[in-house]
């Protein structure tokens, strides 16, 4: 495993006070994968993972054409929902021009979060396709952000399954959106207030096979650092098996000079997430 640092962006709120952003990344082929099929981006402002799948070298190439299209949305400062789409388009026929991508099945999953600045407050916004997660710990609660798009997910919502059987479910591996797999479908948006002490997880599913959501959470409340609670995650994953590429990225949000009134605070649960249309 490579070394992996802990990187700070400091954005001024409109209140007068200051936004910091802490973050980290990593990844790993695994114990059992001779390739790994995995990339990220963390890079303010955009926090995205890529879990690529195909025959051969193709799902590598699907990953790594994905981010290398959104790492040029992020060095033209135009990260926001149209560009992203561009970019994902843009890496759609990258991936079907490459030589080596002959499977039809070649794709990459892709799911992070974005910080917008376009609107007076600040906010987060996720983005998904396929079946790597976000996850969200605030007041010491883990939630899961966004909706796997996969054949078990919907058994799941339509009551024919639980999440227990969907473990060892024969189409647990079996997504329904990707990128570069089929015509192009928008990712899924949430928009996410921004808020002092959250603590963000975006991760491939290499990470969720090996770790449930409390160990997540865990690792989150024993290290503070987000280079070593990463660190920590990617060694449990592989002393629980590595089956597959493991990759996460970790954000933390400390906010100062920004209070909220009583009635605002005491709402928060159902204002945290909002739906985001562009």
């Amino acid at each position: 495993m490579s070394e992996t640092s802990t990187q700070t962006h400091r954005v001024a709120a409109p209140d007068g006070g200051e936004i910091v952003l802490t973050w980290a990344g990593v990844t790993d082929t695994g114990r059992r994968r001779d390739n790994n099929q995995d990339a990220f981006l963390a890079q303010y402002p955009l926090f995205v993972v890529a879990d690529g799948m195909g025959g051969h070298a193709g799902g590598e190439i699907a990953s790594q054409s994905t981010i290398a299209r959104l790492q040029d949305v992020v060095d033209a400062d135009a990260v926001g929902t149209a560009a992203i789409e561009n970019a994902l388009a843009q890496a759609v026929s990258d991936i079907a021009a490459h030589p080596e991508t002959t499977d039809e099945g070649t794709g990459t999953t892709l799911t992070g979060v974005f910080f917008d600045v376009s609107d007076d407050e600040p906010r987060w916004v996720s983005l998904n396709i396929g079946d790597s997660r976000v996850y969200l710990l605030r007041d010491e609660r883990l939630v899961q952000v966004t909706t796997d798009h996969s054949v078990v997910q919907e058994l799941i919502s339509s009551g024919r399954l639980s999440a227990e059987e969907a473990e060892s479910h024969p189409y647990s591996n079996v997504i329904t959106r990707a990128v570069g797999a089929s015509e192009l479908t928008p990712p899924d948006y949430l928009g996410i207030e921004v808020q002092d002490g959250d603590r963000f997880v975006i991760c491939s599913d290499g990470l969720t096979k090996e770790l449930t959501d409390y160990g997540i959470q865990h690792f989150l409340r024993e290290e503070s650092d987000p280079a070593v609670a990463a660190d920590a995650m990617l060694a449990a994953a592989l002393e629980n098996g590595g089956r597959d590429n493991v990759t996460l990225i970790i954000v933390q949000v400390e906010r100062t000079g920004h209070s909220r009134p009583a009635d605002e605070t005491s709402a928060e649960s159902s204002s945290t997430v909002e739906n985001t249309a562009e």
